[in-house]
């Protein structure tokens, strides 16, 4: 084996060689029944992460401008609530924030394709706890949408 095809192997990841010995993935949204590109396909790391931004400078400029009134060391405990309250009552009523709704995502129940109130109440608290959100599965959800039982699709 030459030592470029063997570190290449290394950096490309497991699922890189099960996929070179034959195993078919499929594609992400396959197991939950979602298309594989275009409106309803789930929404790639670099748009969510491009509306989680959007948000969070929203959120920042709120706390900073009508709360704080300039920054002071509180100000992210702020934008943190802020944070929270936008994204439960956004998210809860018509499934999208303001940075989803500019990069193109809406956040779905798996089940009913609506996400309720309550559901939503309970992803955010996840999502704010940061660490759910960087513990992914295979089809690219985080762990805050898997016990939620919802998923980001794009519009």
């Amino acid at each position: 084996m030459d030592n470029r095809q063997a570190i290449g192997s290394w950096l490309s990841g497991p699922r890189a060689a099960m996929e070179e010995a034959g195993a078919d993935f499929g594609y992400r949204g396959q197991q939950l029944g979602l298309p594989e590109e275009g409106p309803g396909s789930i929404a790639r790391p670099g748009r969510r992460i491009g509306a989680l931004a959007v948000d969070w400078g929203l959120c920042v400029l709120i706390a900073y401008g009508l709360i704080t009134d300039g920054y002071t060391p509180a100000t992210p405990n702020w934008a943190l609530l802020v944070f929270f309250v936008l994204s439960v009552l956004t998210v809860g009523t018509v499934g999208v924030t303001p940075g989803k709704r500019l990069f193109g995502i809406r956040v779905v129940a798996l089940d009913t394709g609506r996400t309720a109130p309550l559901r939503a109440l309970a992803r955010t608290i996840l999502l704010c706890l940061a660490i759910p959100p960087l513990i992914w599965d295979r089809d690219g959800r985080g762990l805050h949408d898997r016990l939620a039982k919802t998923v980001e699709t794009r519009i």
